[in-house]
């Protein structure tokens, strides 16, 4: 059954950046395909918000930063444990920038994350301490928004966190599941699926909006 959507429903588009697309220092596969498909669902919704990551020289999560260190160890953080990644989004660089196919003019909000150096933030909604808020769960209670669908980049991380914290802090959250694309790493697909499934998070197809 297609799926009605309202007032007090907002679409959160997560990194969809040039640096996670193919060609960028962190390329998903095929992550430009979902441009279109993303664009055709911001058309649906009134309210429509961006993250952005957004990461000052030699933070913590680039491998770079270490001795040592290569691209997708994981590392014992303050916070606990840390993916190391290649460099990436790095604050006013191209790699940043929203891929030049995202086309949502009405766009309310962009948030940044993960610009402070000594931690990554996955989620949306707070850092990967699981203690410093965003901004966005204040945001969306000032704005009456209570259920958020979302899409973007990484399903197996970013999205994966950004549902669980939502979920978690009170918002009905859905992931449009083909409106995403994973890194894929070791089981991370499979983890973010039993983890989604067991907080109740449920994975829809954009065809249950687009159909109608």
């Amino acid at each position: 059954m297609p799926i009605l959507h309202g007032p007090n429903d907002a679409l959160l588009v997560i990194d969809l950046q040039n640096d996670f697309c193919p060609g960028g220092a962190l390329a998903i596969p095929e992550a430009d395909a979902i441009v279109p498909l993303i664009n055709s669902l911001g058309e649906r919704f009134d309210h429509v918000l961006l993250t952005q990551d957004w990461h000052p020289p030699h933070h913590i999560s680039f491998a770079a930063t270490h001795v040592d260190k290569q691209a997708f160890e994981v590392i014992q953080a303050p916070y606990g444990p840390q993916t190391l990644w290649p460099e990436h989004c790095l604050q006013h660089s191209t790699g940043a920038a929203f891929h030049t196919g995202l086309e949502i003019p009405h766009t309310e909000l962009i948030l940044r994350k993960g610009f402070r150096r000594d931690i990554d933030s996955y989620s949306a909604f707070q850092e990967n301490d699981q203690i410093t808020p965003t901004g966005l769960s204040g945001y969306l209670r000032e704005r009456k928004l209570t259920r958020l669908f979302l899409c973007g980049l990484a399903y197996d991380f970013c999205v994966r966190h950004s549902a669980l914290d939502g979920s978690r802090l009170g918002f009905e959250i859905i992931v449009i599941e083909d409106a995403t694309r994973s890194v894929n790493l070791l089981n991370s697909v499979v983890e973010t699926n039993a983890a989604l499934a067991a907080s109740g998070v449920p994975c829809i197809q954009s065809s249950e909006f687009l159909s109608l």
